[in-house]
């Protein structure tokens, strides 16, 4: 198998939108490209062998819940996370840093509904230089998460693509407050990368660019960062509250990224945000949205998203697309959707599931033909 390495093919003349190959040991991800979300080792609903089938390239597994449950010993014992939840393509696992301080915030919804500009009770105990004292969810027991636990953590698991431990300050935070929070992450992903680079293991690291919606500290980030050794790099934190201004954000950190390798954007892939992302020259967008939106009877189509809950549905005995070939559209009507989920059976989800996932991988493929053909 290749090592890690990226691979760019075609920038397009008419915006900053490009495609690429990123070679990992299990596999190619073609880039501009849409990673699902498998919190606990599996996409909500789905097996991963139908993911195989559906052609979804990269999936994105949670350390912190995996460390939780089964344990991260446990995966290394069945030979790795690949093994142990069988699947032969490409994995990336975040460092546990998300989940952790999002207990302690909550959502940037949470914060602009004022909910979320203290700590909640009971998740996050300490924050020190060393790391971050938490308490499981599962049974309350004290866990304390550094930069060096993660990266052990993630060595058992072995993922393909890798994350340093970082922290995730809130949306609604002042700015003497945001440096020293920057300043700390800095520190931990230099020390994560010392911890990994004692042995890559096949895998490879983004380093993750913070500093909020402020741009100098932005570009500090992007400057101190991009001097280390990271195989790529995930650009994570507070977008902004709307999409403006999280398009202006990425507008003026990308192109402080280096060209030759790879990058991500964390935790964001709805569809219009993709669209206004992918001329800005993100390689790799992750989400639940279209997975979760799934689960709430909403289908992707080329026309925008179906309720299928909706009665109209009921006796509607063709596709949820005429044109779609996923494993859904091939078998099953819109009428039998609708029954499945006013039924409240569980394979409406896996249904619906499987539809999205498949729409996004061709959406994806359409993103990489247009940017080929300079129509992007």
């Amino acid at each position: 198998m290749n090592s890690f390495h990226f691979e760019l093919i075609h920038c397009s003349k008419k915006s900053r939108a490009r495609v690429g190959r990123i070679h990992t040991p299990h596999g190619i991800i073609d880039t501009p490209n849409f990673v699902a979300v498998g919190t606990n080792g599996t996409v909500k609903a789905l097996d991963n062998t139908l993911l195989h089938d559906i052609g979804l390239q990269l999936m994105f597994c949670n350390t912190y819940h995996l460390l939780l449950q089964p344990g991260t010993q446990v995966v290394k014992q069945a030979g790795g996370l690949h093994q142990f939840i069988h699947r032969k393509l490409p994995i990336i696992t975040d460092s546990g840093g998300f989940q952790v301080f999002s207990l302690a915030y909550g959502s940037v919804a949470d914060e602009l509904k004022s909910r979320g500009t203290k700590k909640q009770e009971g998740s996050v105990l300490k924050i020190t230089e060393e790391g971050v004292l938490f308490r499981s969810y599962r049974n309350g027991a004290k866990v304390m998460l550094t930069p060096e636990s993660s990266i052990q953590a993630q060595k058992d698991l072995g993922a393909d693509i890798i994350i340093p431990f970082d922290e995730l300050p809130p949306y609604h935070i002042a700015p003497d407050a945001l440096k020293t929070s920057l300043d700390r992450t800095h520190r931990w992903e230099k020390r994560s990368l010392d911890a990994h680079l004692q042995n890559r293991q096949g895998q490879a690291m983004y380093g993750v660019i913070h500093g909020g919606i402020n741009p100098e500290m932005r570009q500090a980030s992007c400057d101190f960062l991009t001097k280390l050794d990271f195989d790529g790099f995930a650009i994570g934190g507070s977008m902004g509250k709307n999409k403006d201004e999280m398009h202006q954000l990425l507008s003026f950190t990308l192109p402080l990224l280096p060209p030759e390798k790879p990058n991500h954007l964390l935790g964001i892939g709805d569809l219009a945000s993709i669209e206004r992302c992918v001329p800005l020259g993100i390689d790799t967008f992750d989400s639940s949205y279209p997975t979760r939106a799934a689960r709430h009877g909403i289908l992707f189509t080329a026309q925008g998203g179906l309720n299928i809950t909706k009665a109209e549905y009921a006796t509607q005995f063709s596709p949820i697309e005429k044109e779609c070939p996923c494993p859904t559209c091939a078998r099953f009507t819109l009428a039998y959707l609708h029954h499945l989920f006013k039924a409240h059976e569980l394979t409406s989800m896996s249904l619906a599931t499987a539809h999205n996932l498949y729409f996004m991988v061709q959406l994806m493929q359409k993103y990489r033909n247009h940017i080929l053909e300079d129509l992007l």
